[in-house]
């Protein structure tokens, strides 16, 4: 086991920690407990979020926020108070927006204190990075738009479209687009416009569409059948339903 200073030069307040636990075994032997719960706590939060389960997420965010305050984590502590006060307000785009930076300072944490006792880290997840991957998502509202983004901003290049005149002219200019997500009924050019597009330029088998549309729309959803779409996304829809929806 590394030095306290270890510890003291990555940012760790153990002088204040020191004055709840007492000495350094005690620290060290509690935060032996704390190292094998995170993962734990972590995978739920996951869990919770991609459900729009944000009254549970909460519960998590403030449990990370009780110890990171203990062992003198004070980023984290930061973090998870703000996520915890998130999921209490129901705000599930804040959470989105800032999921990302709130894994990362476990993951720091996490690397920190098994270097410091000396526990091997093979099983760290990687840090969330940007891929070189683009999804359009042609919708004319913006909070379906921006809820699109924030789940998938650390994983995917995502580009908007206000309406179907804006997606034909990025299917055009953007290579590199191979997923959207489709809004059928928009303003000026709309969802159906689009796919005669793609159908006419050959476009279906470099683009995988995913159509968003209404539970109730079963004629626009018959509609939809006649092209070679990947399936629907019926509003309203949560994280996990947009992750199946792109994913597979």
């Amino acid at each position: 086991m590394k030095d306290k200073e270890f510890l003291i030069q990555n940012g760790i307040n153990v002088d204040k920690s020191l004055e709840l636990f007492g000495d350094m075994d005690t620290y060290n032997e509690t935060l032996k407990v704390f190292i094998e719960e995170i993962k734990t706590k972590k995978d739920n939060l996951k869990k919770y979020k991609e459900v729009s389960d944000m009254a549970n997420y909460a519960i998590y965010a403030h449990s990370i926020k009780s110890d990171a305050r203990y062992f003198g984590f004070e980023t984290l502590t930061a973090l998870a108070l703000n996520h915890e006060m998130a999921g209490k307000n129901n705000d599930m785009y804040y959470v989105m927006e800032h999921y990302s930076e709130f894994m990362n300072e476990i993951l720091r944490i996490e690397r920190i204190v098994n270097e410091y006792m000396n526990i091997p880290i093979e099983y760290l997840d990687d840090e969330v990075v940007i891929r070189d991957e683009v999804i359009l998502v042609v919708d004319d509202s913006l909070v379906i738009k921006k809820f699109i983004e924030s789940i998938f901003h650390d994983k995917y290049q995502v580009i908007m479209a206000a309406d179907g005149n804006e997606a034909i002219n990025l299917l055009n200019t953007n290579p590199k687009i191979d997923k959207m997500l489709l809004d059928l009924n928009m303003p000026n050019v709309n969802g159906f416009d689009v796919l005669n597009y793609m159908l006419a330029n050959n476009l279906f088998n470099k683009v995988a569409v995913t159509v968003i549309t209404g539970i109730d729309d079963k004629t626009i959803m018959e509609g939809a059948k006649r092209y070679p779409i990947k399936g629907f996304l019926l509003k309203p829809f949560n994280e996990r339903d947009i992750r199946g929806a792109v994913e597979e």
